[in-house]
Formats: structure tokens, sequence, C-alpha cells
């Protein structure tokens, strides 16, 4: 997709506010007003610009009620600064792709990559300035290009794990919130508490999701503690 007609859509308020909304859950028509506080018809000209882009799409349950869900995963870069401006966007890499031999900088030694920062302050027995200039530059360019890249390979990896997560407990289920949950299950003693505050949610909800994680079979309660299954 098109920069530029990514930064126009994520321009209104309101267009951001339902890819929120639907990063959650998908929703029908007059579920998404009653959120945004606007006419249904306001919120048809919004999502009609947004399935036109390709970012959303709908279907019709057994009710024949139509409900809008997110379509594709697509990361959307923009750089400002005082020397240029510009804005990129792509679908995420596959999550399968092996991006180890590409980005050798996803273990970093950044002083042996691109040097200190005071690495282009005067002429050595390599060269001049002008030319320390010039290969910093381009090793800072190499890791720049394949951060970027890496960030995609973290955000396909990332959706697909949430994916995962949604296809055991519903496609209702807010999966970043219970994948969450999982993480600080892990990170911490197991109790109701630790968790909460691990994850800064409110109780009753952290403990009727610990609850959903466990009818899912993907936590095992033990005493007063969770834990995951063996």
């Amino acid at each position: 997709m098109d920069s530029a007609v990514l930064l126009d859509l994520l321009g209104n308020e309101n267009r951001r506010r339902i890819l929120r909304l639907l990063s959650h859950k998908p929703c029908y028509v007059t579920e998404i007003s009653e959120y945004l506080g606007v006419s249904p018809k306001a919120v048809i000209d919004h999502l009609r610009k947004l399935e036109d882009a390709g970012l959303i799409e709908s279907h019709t349950d057994d009710r024949r009620r139509k409900y809008f869900h997110i379509a594709r995963d697509v990361r959307l870069e923009v750089n400002v600064s005082r020397h240029g401006f510009g804005a990129k966007s792509a679908y995420p890499a596959n999550p399968e792709l092996d991006i180890q031999g590409r980005c050798p900088h996803m273990q970093m030694d950044l002083d042996a990559r691109v040097g200190t920062a005071d690495g282009a302050d005067g002429a050595d027995e390599s060269g001049g300035e002008a030319s320390q200039l010039a290969a910093e530059f381009d090793r800072l360019q190499d890791l720049e290009n394949e951060l970027s890249l890496a960030q995609r390979w973290v955000h396909g990896r990332i959706t697909n794990l949430l994916d995962r997560v949604n296809d055991r407990l519903g496609i209702d289920a807010d999966s970043r919130f219970y994948a969450k949950l999982l993480a600080a299950v892990r990170s911490t003693d197991g109790t109701t508490g630790a968790v909460t505050r691990e994850v800064n949610a409110d109780h009753e909800a952290v403990r009727d999701g610990l609850s959903r994680l466990a009818e899912a079979d993907l936590l095992v309660r033990d005493g007063d503690r969770w834990r995951l299954p063996d």
C-alpha cells in the first residue's frame, strides 16, 4: 500500500479509533457507532474508505449481522528529521522467514558495526575525513534497512502468535491481553495479584482472563497460583 494513502487514512482520528477497536475484536456498525459516539452513517463512510484501501473486510454471521474486522497486517514507518522526511509502508515479512543470515545485527555489536559516536572526528591511517564519513553513512544505512526488516519480521511473528491464541480462545478474544497474561504467569509467582500488577490491568478482568485461559487448557490452577501446563 502506498504510504501517502495510508497516512491520509490514518489522519482521521475516528478511523484510527475504529482500527484500534477492530484490533481487539470484530464489530458491527451499531457497536462501532456507540463506541465512537457518532452516527451510523458516518461510521459506514469511514468503514467504506478503510475497506476500499484493503485494511478491513466484513463477514456476516448466522443472524445476517455484518461484522467488520482487520483484513491484513501492515506496517507504516515515518521518519521526520532536520535532514529529510520519509514514509514507507509494507506488509510484515512472512513469520517463517529466516532473517539471521540477512540481519547480522540481530546480535548487535554496534561499536563493531558502526563505530563510536566520535569515530568520524578526524583522519587516520585508513583515509581522510570524507572517506570516514562515506563509510560510516554506508554502514548506518545498511543497519537502518536491516532494522526495518527485523521489525517487520517481529511484527509478523507476533501476529502469527496472536492468531494462535485466537484459535484457542475464539475470534472475540483480545489475544494480546491473553498473551500478556500467559507471559505474566511465566515471569511471576503465578498469583492473581502478581499477574495483575505485571500487566497493569483491572483485577477482575485479569481473574476472568486467567479462568478463560484455564478453560482453554492454556493454564493450570494450582491452589492460589496459576502455572503453565507441563
